[in-house]
């Protein structure tokens, strides 16, 4: 994980952190990034808790399966079981989807926890306050710009986790213009995945679209 993607993550959970954007001057950046990143880990954990289940649960499926297998339920209690074929029906295919989110979660906590270590690199809280810094000076004309191509929405009554995200992007491509267009809006696709609803990529992808248009960003 970059520096700065590590300080998109953070950042996003520091905006929901934030009542008074007037008061960024004010915030200890290090003490709001030490608990940010406290936050993701600890719900990292929790889900890892709660997806290992997955796993113990394939084990048993499988486990069950081989054992009431008409080649093993004829043979003596005391022999091994034979090894049987695992039928690729719907029920199997849902437990390994189970299994495949049980790794995209642990995926997750290895990247939380590059993340701690890159909490201590200036880069990201640097780039964390050019954020800050400038969605506080720019604000109106980035919410002018959601408003704009959310079209049939209010921004008052967005999803917070999707108006924050636009947010952080817009701030990027507009004011920070550090990173290139397609990594801040595949970033901010990522973010949409792993924290918003299952709408949320769709929607903020084409919002973003026609910002870039727009503003003949490159």
């Amino acid at each position: 994980m970059q520096a700065r993607r590590a300080a998109r993550e953070l950042a996003l959970i520091l905006f929901s952190q934030i009542n008074n954007i007037s008061d960024i001057e004010k915030l200890d950046f290090q003490d709001i990034i030490l608990k940010s990143v406290r936050t993701l880990t600890n719900n990292s954990l929790d889900e890892l808790k709660s997806s290992a289940n997955a796993v113990i649960e394939m084990k048993e499926y499988i486990s069950e399966y081989e054992y009431n297998h008409p080649k093993n339920i004829e043979r003596p209690i005391e022999v091994s079981n034979l090894p049987v074929p695992i039928p690729t029906t719907s029920d199997m295919q849902n437990k390994l989807d189970d299994l495949l989110n049980v790794a995209e979660k642990a995926m997750l906590a290895l990247e939380i926890a590059e993340m701690c270590t890159l909490e201590e690199n200036s880069d990201v809280k640097e780039y964390i306050k050019k954020i800050m810094t400038q969605f506080k000076l720019h604000k109106t004309e980035i919410d002018e710009q959601i408003q704009k191509y959310a079209v049939g929405w209010d921004i008052s009554r967005l999803y917070k986790m999707d108006k924050d995200i636009l947010r952080i992007s817009i701030c990027e491509l507009l004011f920070i213009k550090d990173a290139p267009v397609k990594v801040v809006i595949d970033e901010a696709l990522e973010l949409a995945k792993k924290y918003s609803t299952d709408d949320s990529s769709s929607f903020i992808n084409g919002i973003l679209g026609k910002v870039v248009i727009e503003n003949n960003l490159k």
